[in-house]
């Protein structure tokens, strides 16, 4: 695990957020997620917790619970539009960030937007998409590429799913590495690849920010013994909201895999399905006797003594 310690939370980003009367704004284009394990859920919660004012555009939503994902459905293409430039109409957003809106339409409006704003830096996550239709996805991950990619400041995604993305036909013996990725990303116009869970030795996972040409901050983080849901859309939140608060690049980078890694740390299984990284642990008191994931037992329900839905209809 990395050393969270500063993000308690960050000195220096209150100190700038003092000086100032209305947080950063951050405009979250994502699907609604009902568990609140991932999804815009996620993207608010974090986004508030490292101090930034969550703009939030709902893109659709998934039919999911913490431990799968049964069915999404999206909004068209008009309703996401509307509700993003009535919000940048009005509030001073400093950055975007794309999580999954579904269709190749939301891409294309997402696209044109974009090309309206383009003083305002993108943050784009793609998650794992291997719950979804073959078929669905490669017209999504194509349109992705061709729309959204060229707009985008940051790319952030997975080891495993930017190589089958971004380099399907790698034929060398050794993964690719974080500047190939980076590379691959900077053909169709991205300066800066995040990557994510690149696998080490001893059950260490390494995270890249990178160029082409360098690698700009790095993360190695020792794995948790769960199955996490919601973490690709908490560093990506966390990023852009960092990048908005007036961080530079490494800076942002290097707070939000702290901030991530803190999260895990705390994290909490609020159903039957995976565990959640807490977006709040910093403000939560130390709890050294914390069970471990397998061992855990659900919360018993609280009873408020509220009188029975027994109304006539």
């Amino acid at each position: 695990m990395t050393d969270n310690s500063h993000f308690v939370p960050q000195p220096d980003l209150v100190a700038k957020l003092g000086q100032t009367r209305t947080p950063a704004c951050v405009m979250l284009i994502n699907a609604n997620d009902p568990s609140g394990a991932a999804g815009l859920t996620a993207d608010i919660a974090t986004t508030a917790s490292v101090g930034g004012h969550p703009v939030a555009v709902v893109a659709g939503t998934y039919i999911r619970d913490t431990a799968q994902i049964f069915d999404y459905y999206a909004l068209d293409d008009e309703a996401v539009m509307e509700q993003a430039r009535a919000a940048l109409e009005d509030l001073p957003v400093q950055i975007i960030k794309i999580g999954f809106v579904g269709t190749p339409e939301n891409l294309s409006a997402l696209a044109e937007l974009m090309s309206d704003y383009p003083e305002l830096p993108v943050v784009s996550y793609m998650p794992n998409l291997s719950w979804w239709e073959e078929e669905r996805i490669d017209l999504y991950l194509d349109a992705f590429k061709e729309l959204v990619l060229p707009q985008t400041t940051v790319l952030v995604g997975n080891h495993s799913t930017l190589w089958r993305w971004l380099l399907p036909d790698w034929d060398k013996d050794a993964s690719p590495g974080p500047r190939d990725l980076a590379a691959a990303a900077a053909e169709v116009g991205v300066p800066y690849t995040l990557v994510t869970g690149i696998a080490l030795p001893e059950q260490f996972v390494d995270n890249a920010l990178a160029s082409p040409e360098t690698v700009l901050c790095s993360g190695r983080v020792e794995l948790f013994d769960a199955t996490f849901t919601g973490a690709g859309d908490t560093l990506s939140a966390a990023l852009a909201a960092l990048l908005a608060t007036g961080c530079d690049l490494s800076e942002a980078c290097t707070e939000a895999l702290g901030y991530l890694d803190g999260c895990l740390e705390a994290w909490f299984r609020p159903g039957m399905g995976h565990v959640v990284p807490d977006r709040m642990f910093w403000a939560e008191a130390d709890d050294s006797d914390k069970p471990t994931p397998d061992d855990e037992e659900p919360p018993t329900p609280i009873e408020f003594g509220l009188p029975p839905h027994d109304t006539k209809h």
